[in-house]
């Protein structure tokens, strides 16, 4: 037992009726009564995205912060009229796509003298518009499901081919708006390779940019919205650059004595050109967690696959670059991406965040934060960031396990995923996280990397996305925003 004797017992979620709800200070105008709610099921299932915090505090039942009418607009007009409704009413405005945020990014938990709180929820903007075949392209609107939406394309044989973890409880708008990162590790690793324009409403007005496969016109008015968290206006529709569906896969898993030899490896294959589906480096601890080592060896999984190609010359490759580098190849082609050591893993990352909520109802703390840092300050970055955090999580717990893996990398650096778990004082929980949140993104920041990789901004990491960016860009931003949103009610304390 890695935490001794602490007596684990899972903890029972409340009813509905023992939530503590306040009522709604709002009142929705009859002509936009049909398509707003305040029923006390819609106004919890708004409140909390998926971050640590918000399932401690649903658990124990405080839902204080509730919206106070939740909106379902079905058409850019019915959008404008909640826009509208809100801005005569005093009331922030939350845009809300799947409520996948671990970040804060969907809670009503801002400064400021509102009057309520309207949360809009896009799932009826839920429809592929047109497909595009000769430019291999789609017009899809911003509320719908990844599921959903690979449903659709699916008979045209074509796919968006990106899959974030909340893949299936998270929407296109939603990925556009937090510049999320799929599952593949390199060449289009974030939703922003695959905007190819934006169709967006703000309490401004509307705009949409021009369809194009790239322009030097100027900044981008889709880089504006990309990674806009809400703040700036609502995505209701995209049109999206396609990948046809692949036939061709390989995948290989190599085992290392030491970790950071398994980083050089990936190191020369990231700058290689090959351009790996998967390339997942997992150290021995994150492995015997998952069930997919003994703890004695750091594993990396590689990964090709194509819709025009075998990828076995590709792969050979591979193998002799991350060999050259001290990995032991092991033996056995996994040609499906559920078999072997990758199948196992591919089966752990899609259980991950349930296990994770297992472990909070058992009192632990259970956390992850993300990062980016260039190849040539990883070693030093890394024995910082696991010095840093082991230290302060004996401080406030008493000790924690401690992993990281690589989500993806780029020829000029890794993308490091750190897992926390440690144990936690029944009551005390959120304030043990906050403790722990708190110097995890000060040592990012004081070590040269990002607050966040592909997690988003939301309100949790503000302290240190206003430390990363430069001060001058915080004044663009904000003039930004009050000519989009003057009265600043789009997501309150999100961005700035």
């Amino acid at each position: 037992m890695q935490f001794g004797n602490q007596e684990l017992e899972a903890q029972a979620p409340p009813s509905l009726a023992g939530l503590t709800l306040p009522s709604s200070r709002l009142q929705p105008p009859a002509s936009l009564a049909s398509i707003m709610s305040s029923h006390r099921r819609d106004r919890a299932s708004h409140t909390y995205g998926k971050s640590f915090r918000d399932i401690v505090r649903g658990l124990n039942g405080d839902f204080s912060c509730a919206p106070d009418l939740i909106a379902r607009p079905s058409s850019e007009q019915e959008l404008v009229d909640v826009l509208d409704y809100a801005s005569r009413a005093g009331a922030a405005v939350i845009p809300y796509g799947g409520g996948s945020s671990v970040v804060g990014g969907t809670e009503p938990r801002y400064e400021g003298s509102w009057a309520g709180t309207v949360t809009v929820d896009m799932e009826r903007f839920n429809q592929i518009i047109e497909v595009d075949h000769q430019s291999r392209a789609a017009h899809i609107q911003g509320g719908i499901y990844g599921p959903a939406l690979e449903d659709g394309l699916r008979p045209h044989g074509y796919t968006l081919r990106h899959f974030p973890q909340s893949f299936e409880f998270s929407t296109l708008g939603g990925w556009i708006a937090t510049r999320s990162g799929g599952h593949f590790a390199t060449l289009y690793t974030h939703i922003d390779d695959l905007v190819e324009s934006t169709r967006v409403v703000t309490p401004s007005g509307s705009l949409e940019s021009r369809r194009l496969p790239g322009s030097g016109a100027g900044p981008s008015p889709d880089r504006l919205f990309l990674g806009s968290e809400g703040a700036l206006g609502f995505v209701t529709s995209a049109w999206m650059r396609l990948q046809a569906r692949p036939v061709h896969r390989a995948t290989r898993s190599i085992h290392f004595e030491d970790f950071f030899e398994g980083a050089e490896a990936v190191r020369r294959l990231s700058q290689s050109g090959l351009y790996p589906t998967n390339c997942r480096l997992i150290d021995a601890r994150e492995a015997m967690m998952n069930g997919i080592g003994d703890g004695s060896k750091h594993l990396l999984i590689v990964g090709f696959e194509s819709a025009d190609h075998p990828v076995d010359v590709w792969m050979e490759r591979a193998l002799e670059i991350v060999s050259d580098a001290g990995g032991l190849v092991q033996a056995g082609k996994e040609k499906k991406p559920d078999q072997g050591q990758a199948g196992d893993w591919r089966n752990q990352f899609i259980r991950a965040p349930y296990m994770r909520d297992a472990l909070i109802r058992l009192g632990l703390v259970a956390e992850t934060f993300e990062t980016a840092i260039t190849w040539n300050k990883f070693e030093a970055f890394h024995q910082g960031v696991m010095d840093r955090v082991k230290k302060v999580t004996r401080e406030v717990c008493g000790g924690a396990f401690v992993t990281c893996r690589f989500t993806h990398i780029y020829p000029d650096g890794p993308a490091p995923y750190y897992t926390v778990i440690a144990p936690g004082r029944r009551g005390d929980q959120v304030k043990q996280w906050d403790d722990i949140k708190q110097a995890c993104m000060e040592t990012l920041i004081d070590l040269g990397g990002t607050i966040t990789h592909h997690h988003a901004v939301g309100r949790d990491h503000m302290p240190g996305y206003e430390r990363q960016r430069p001060e001058l860009f915080g004044e663009v931003l904000r003039t930004t925003k009050k000519t989009l949103d003057p009265m600043g009610m789009m997501n309150p304390g999100v961005l700035v």
